[in-house]
């Protein structure tokens, strides 16, 4: 990327701009404000021919006028001389050079620093030559003053590097000066930042005509560089973003979109948002098409950059271990969760990766990718549903994994309360299924992906992955998984609440509403959730396995709980538009199993700490092997029948803190054994 002069234009020529701005193109095309205008901004690119014609004039002018100022301007003694064969053989000796050099060849509009030095460089080994020339063969036939000379060529290096790079200076600030007022009005920004990043976005953004926003300043918060210049902009403190808003009618500000989870930059993005300035974010430099910032590069910031926390720090050598060089299957491997656990887990380098799922176009853009990303370790693509028992023991006897990641669930709290037989059908048989073969087969590991909705459960989504809990761990003590007193397989359970931006998830939904002018549907003004980004969900969950022992329940520090109002709030702004103006909330209700806050432990249950900070083991309510076995066949034989509410009935019998929400299915908490109500709903 180019990087600008250090050349403020003077008075003058910015009243000769402001001139050219104002002639507009209604005027006579004979008018020569109208021309000079019409030529900087279309003129696609100057001849270079014409270069070197205007370089040269200027070249010779120079000399001439070094020379008659050493002369004094003693015009009878300058023409009485050599004065036309010395300029002549110096206008000649520097065409050469500067040919060669390539002075003529760079567009003038994107001159930098390079062009500098290649300027200087052509005239001081003009003056050389020139000299060496003069030494050699010219005094033999001329009686010179060589002393008049080295002065002569002294001035003129001053005289003619100057106007050669004024030329430039000037042409350059005429067409970005024009360009920028002829497009129409302009979008006031601030860069935050006032590193070498930061000055490339600012001349990137000059330099685009599509991108068509004018820098007014930097904000940052180093104390050596405020109140400082860069390339004639400003740099402010943060805290002067309300009056930067006040003076200059800012409308966004940008960012680059690495690093986004220190904290000032955090505090900066809130402070925008409470002044309505909208936050725009930019690629790191190394990411810009072919070196120049593509307009389309420029986006919102997203939600999920605001509410990432500081990376968290795992134990790499102890994941690698458990990893490295094994057999790994991957269950719900095209979900959001599961395909972000094949992608970590490739970064280890196990042996092989099964991708298993029943979704076949986003399981074959996971294929595509991993080619793509990881074609050094080898994965296999394997459709099945884990309902199928026959289908997932032909899985596990062709690669016999050793390690299994289980991340396929149905997990839409609405859907599964109106169809809780098929949530029964994936969230506990096909867990069932999985973990059996796990058993069967002697895979050393099993990691389940569990859920914060099955704590104190509302709903039948969240009751289906408690139950699907509650057997993975009495597997523990199951007799098939014990080879001489010791558990083969280690059954560890992993529960987390929501993930920025997963399939299905809140974010995604309002910014789908948000891209349609409105309105954002938030089911309660009061209602919360915990969030976590997809890959430190993740990062957790490889941590959670590898200090696993078996049959523990590991939780993971949310942080505080999120106001979905204050997100959709926050997702307005962010956006640039206003809430209730621009786009309105509506709140038509709690849907069918929703509750208003999630919990990450039941009340019964304590905690123990790890490790790892973030990272703790829920010490839960735990059954016998042969009790939960009985209550999971009598649980499936009922499903078989599709009474739903009998089966939501046997759902609450197994898990006692499973108290409907909001649900149609709310009657079996006061009267279960009515009969008659039952007969009413069942006809209904």
């Amino acid at each position: 990327m180019p990087v600008e002069f250090p050349y403020k234009p003077p008075t003058q020529l910015i009243k000769f701009f402001v001139y050219l701005k104002n002639a507009t193109f209604t005027k006579h095309p004979s008018y020569p404000a109208y021309f000079m205008k019409k030529y900087l901004l279309f003129t696609k690119i100057v001849p270079r021919w014409l270069i070197m014609l205007i370089d040269l004039v200027i070249v010779a002018w120079s000399f001439s006028t070094s020379y008659f100022i050493v002369q004094r301007f003693e015009f009878a003694t300058i023409l009485r001389g050599y004065f036309f064969i010395l300029t002549g053989l110096y206008c000649a000796i520097s065409t050469i050079v500067m040919y060669l050099m390539r002075v003529h060849t760079g567009l003038i509009r994107y001159s930098n620093t390079r062009d500098v030095l290649r300027i200087f460089s052509s005239v001081f080994l003009t003056s050389t030559v020139y000299l060496v020339v003069i030494n050699l063969w010219v005094t033999h036939f001329l009686h010179l003053n060589l002393v008049t000379i080295n002065l002569v060529l002294l001035v003129n290096f001053s005289v003619s590097s100057t106007l050669l790079i004024l030329l430039r200076t000037t042409a350059k600030s005429a067409y970005f000066y024009l360009n920028y007022n002829s497009t129409g009005k302009k979008t006031v920004v601030v860069i935050y930042g006032s590193d070498n990043n930061a000055v490339l976005v600012k001349q990137a953004l000059e330099a685009s005509a599509k991108a068509n926003f004018a820098v007014v300043g930097f904000v940052d918060d180093n104390v050596k560089k405020i109140d400082k210049e860069i390339q004639q902009v400003r740099v402010y403190h943060i805290d002067k973003l309300e009056k930067l808003k006040e003076k200059h009618n800012v409308d966004k500000l940008i960012i680059m979109n690495h690093s986004l989870d220190e904290q000032v930059k955090k505090s900066t993005l809130e402070k925008c948002l409470a002044l309505g300035i909208q936050v725009l974010t930019v690629p790191p430099s190394d990411q810009w098409i072919y070196g120049k910032l593509n307009p389309q590069q420029i986006q919102d910031l997203k939600i999920e950059d605001l509410l990432q926390r500081k990376p968290i720090q795992i134990d790499n050598s102890k994941i690698s271990e458990d990893l490295y060089g094994k057999r790994v299957l991957v269950t719900g491997a095209a979900g959001s969760i599961g395909s972000e656990i094949v992608r970590q887990v490739l970064s280890y380098k196990p042996s092989m990766v099964i991708l298993c799922d029943q979704a076949e176009s986003p399981l074959h853009e996971m294929k595509l990718e991993v080619e793509e990303r990881f074609h050094s370790v080898l994965s296999r693509i394997f459709i099945a549903d884990v309902r199928n028992y026959r289908r997932m023991y032909r899985l596990f006897d062709m690669y016999k994994p050793e390690v299994v990641f289980h991340a396929a669930a149905y997990k839409h709290v609405p859907m599964m309360e109106e169809n809780p037989s098929e949530a029964v059908l994936t969230n506990v048989l096909g867990t069932k299924h999985v973990a059996d073969l796990s058993v069967a087969f002697g895979v050393s590991k099993f990691v389940m992906v569990s859920t914060d909705k099955a704590v104190n459960p509302s709903n039948v989504m969240g009751t289906t992955k408690r139950i699907a809990e509650i057997y993975i761990q009495s597997l523990k003590d199951s007799p098939a998984n014990h080879k001489n007193g010791i558990p083969s397989t280690r059954f560890v359970t992993t529960r987390f609440g929501n993930v920025l931006g997963s399939n299905g998830s809140v974010i995604p939904r309002f910014r789908a509403q948000i891209q349609k002018g409105g309105p954002i549907t938030v089911t309660h003004p009061d209602i919360t959730r915990y969030f976590m980004t997809i890959p430190e969900a993740v990062q957790l969950v490889l941590e959670a396995g590898t200090m696993g022992t078996g049959g523990e329940i590991f939780i993971f520090d949310m942080g505080e709980p999120v106001k979905i109002t204050d997100l959709a709030l926050k997702m307005i702004k962010l956006a640039g538009l206003q809430p209730e103006k621009d786009i309105k909330i509506i709140y038509p209700g709690l849907r069918p199993g929703e509750k208003l806050y999630e919990e990450l432990l039941n009340m019964g249950e304590l905690t123990m700490p790890t490790h790892h900070p973030k990272i703790k083991i829920a010490k839960v309510i735990t059954y016998s092997y042969e009790q939960v076995v009985k209550n999971m066949e009598e649980l499936l034989e009922l499903n078989k029948y599709h009474d739903e509410v009998a089966l939501v009935n046997k759902m609450k019998d197994i898990v006692p803190e499973f108290i409907s929400r909001n649900s149609h299915f709310e009657f079996l908490d006061g009267a279960s054994g009515d009969e008659a109500e039952i007969e009413v709903l069942i006809n209904n």
